[in-house]
Parts: structure tokens; C-alpha cells; sequence
């Protein structure tokens, strides 16, 4: 049996096992999947090894420590130096990042997109940011403090901290940070936060699971919204066939992903 699993601190949270195994079980695949809470992400490799995986998803705060644990770094993940997804192969540690195309998936149906705000400046922002580049869209930065800024200045975004943020409208805004995951806080100053969102019309959240307060506020504000969800399955997905050598029908694993929610 090949064993699979989530890094994460927190992770009892992430719904990963449930969607993973769902798939591995209604598709039977002699595999399973598992939580690790990791609180040291500079134990990454020695811990993946150590349970002799096959492969994991990592999520916060351990993304870019997964990118340094990593023997060789392929595709978009090589690019933003962010990795969530990691593989075995013969005994060495391949990462990807299978975040930005989740969440691309998750928004597709948004209209007319052009100029977004990204809140947070982590692994998955560095993912989104690069990933909206790509794209051609107008990408601003805003994050609590100036330092972790540093990287997406030199990809010449738009950077504002708490400080110096300006009110000014926006097609989208998108939080990346961990606000309202375990608490109740917002991921900006609620005098920033809520004339921003006044002034967009379609928000994002990475996380899954609870309505948290920064989506509480963009509902009261009437805007259209998404949690983390779809990015999860979309991700998910890519991930999936990524543990499986692209074995299993792209459309089953997002099938029974998406039916591991009725759980």
C-alpha cells in the first residue's frame, strides 16, 4: 500500500485525507492518505522519508520550506519558488505547485477580471501573483508588514502595507493569509478592509470550510464570493494525478473529490 499524506501546522483541519481517500477508495486504489502536524518545516524531507511516502500536499506555513527540502524543483513551482505538492521518485523529492491553476479553476467563473488585490504575501500569494502575470492582469500587493514584500516588488506589483494602503477599486480581492482559519481576526484593518471591498465586486478566499469574517463582511457588502473550496479540489485534482503517474480519469477524481463533501 502506498501511503500519501498533508503537512501543515495547523492541519487537523484540512479536508485532504477525506477527498484523497474518497477517490483512492471509490476508484481502489490500494493507497491511503494522512495528516502530519509538522511544526518544524526544516524537518520536512527527513519526515517524509522517515514515513516512507509516496507523495504529499504541504500547506501553511510550509510551502517554501518544501521548495528548499526539494532534490529538483519542475514546472511553475521551479519559477515562484513555492511548492505544495511533492513526489517520491526513486528516493528523491520532486515538488510542484498545483495551487495557481487550482485557483484559476475556482475562479473561472468570474467576469472580467483585470485588476486584483492579493492579501498576504506567502507561498500561495507568490503562486497567485505569478500566476495572474501570466495571464496579463494588473496584480497589488497589500500585506501587514513591508519586509515580505521585498519579492514582489522586484516582479514590479503594486505593494501597499497597513500603512500606506490607498482605497481604490478592484475587480477582485483575494486573502491568502490564515485570518479567521482558527480565530475570528480579519487579514487587514477593518478601516481598510471594509471601503476596499465596498469599492470591488467579486471576492476570494483561500480558505475552506467556515464562513470567516472576511467573507462574512463581503456578503454583508453583497459581493459575489468563494471560499477555498473549488481551489481545493482544483488543486486537489492536479495533485492527484500527479500521485497516481496520470492513472485515473481527470473527470473521476474530481467527481468523487467533490462528492467527499457530502460526508
Amino acid at each position: 500500500m502506498k501511503l500519501f499524506a498533508i503537512f501543515g501546522n495547523p492541519v487537523e483541519h484540512s479536508r485532504s485525507p477525506l477527498m484523497h481517500n474518497h477517490v483512492f477508495n471509490s476508484l481502489h486504489v490500494d493507497a491511503k492518505y494522512t495528516r502530519v502536524h509538522l511544526k518544524d518545516g526544516s524537518k520536512l524531507k527527513e519526515t517524509f522519508f522517515s514515513l516512507k511516502l509516496s507523495g504529499a500536499n504541504v500547506t501553511v506555513p510550509h510551502k517554501e520550506s518544501a521548495f528548499k527540502a526539494c532534490d529538483e524543483v519542475r514546472g511553475f513551482a521551479k519559477k515562484i519558488g513555492v511548492v505544495n505538492t511533492l513526489i517520491n521518485e526513486d528516493g528523491r523529492l520532486i515538488g510542484y505547485n498545483t495551487d495557481a491553476d487550482g485557483f484559476m479553476y475556482a475562479i473561472s467563473e468570474f467576469e472580467n477580471i483585470e485588476n486584483i488585490l492579493i492579501i498576504g504575501a506567502g507561498g500561495t500569494a507568490k503562486a497567485l501573483a505569478n500566476r495572474f502575470l501570466d495571464d496579463g492582469l494588473h496584480v497589488n500587493i497589500l500585506n501587514r508588514s513591508k519586509d515580505r514584500l521585498k519579492y514582489f516588488e522586484k516582479l514590479s506589483l503594486t505593494c501597499k502595507s497597513w500603512d500606506d494602503m490607498l482605497i481604490e477599486p478592484y475587480d477582485l480581492i483575494v486573502n491568502t493569509t490564515s485570518a479567521g482559519l482558527k480565530d475570528e481576526n480579519y487579514p487587514a484593518p477593518l478601516e481598510i478592509l471594509k471601503p476596499l471591498l465596498e469599492k470591488t465586486r467579486y471576492s476570494a478566499d483561500a480558505i475552506y470550510g467556515k464562513l470567516t469574517p472576511f467573507l462574512r463582511l463581503a456578503h454583508e457588502l453583497n459581493l459575489t464570493c468563494k471560499d477555498g473550496t473549488d481551489m481545493l479540489i482544483g488543486q486537489g485534482v492536479l495533485a492527484k494525478e500527479l500521485f497516481t503517474q496520470h492513472t485515473l480519469d481527470k473527470k473521476k477524481i474530481e467527481f468523487f473529490m467533490r462528492e467527499s463533501f457530502s460526508f
